[in-house]
């Protein structure tokens, strides 16, 4: 027995270690417009649209603002999302968010994770979107 017990401990204490699995990273490609190089990255436009449900009451409704707008936020301060900020006006589309990461499906997993969304007040529609890296708004 302590000769198994040794030979277990000796074979986990010099078992190489396994190295993490690399981040996946958004597609990119190098684009030139007017004598000027750009590398053009792939996001992902999350529409936030009008869900089916409504908020039972104010408080609620006030409790789900504020969850939605601290999710976002953290998302932002991260560097997941880029841009973000609701729309005015009438229709269906009720904020729209970049968000930068390399895959649609995680882009629908994080958006998806907004309290507003889980709540039924808002649905998410997804969409992919190349701007050149260190594009803003003016």
């Amino acid at each position: 027995m302590k000769r198994l017990l040794a030979c277990l401990l000796l074979t986990c204490t010099v078992a190489p270690a396994s190295e993490p699995a690399p981040i996946p990273q958004p597609k990119t490609f190098d684009y030139e417009w007017a004598g000027q190089k750009y590398t053009m990255q792939q996001y992902f436009i999350v529409f936030l649209k009008s869900g089916p449900a409504r908020a039972a009451d104010r408080d609620q409704a006030a409790a789900l603002q504020k969850a939605h707008l601290d999710y976002l936020g953290g998302l932002y301060q991260q560097g997941i999302i880029n841009l973000n900020g609701p729309t005015g006006g009438p229709g269906e589309i009720r904020g729209i968010s970049v968000y930068n990461v390399a895959t649609r499906e995680e882009a629908e997993r994080l958006a998806g994770e907004d309290p507003m969304v889980k709540a039924g007040l808002l649905v998410i529609e997804v969409h992919p979107w190349w701007l050149a890296k260190g594009s803003a708004v003016k």
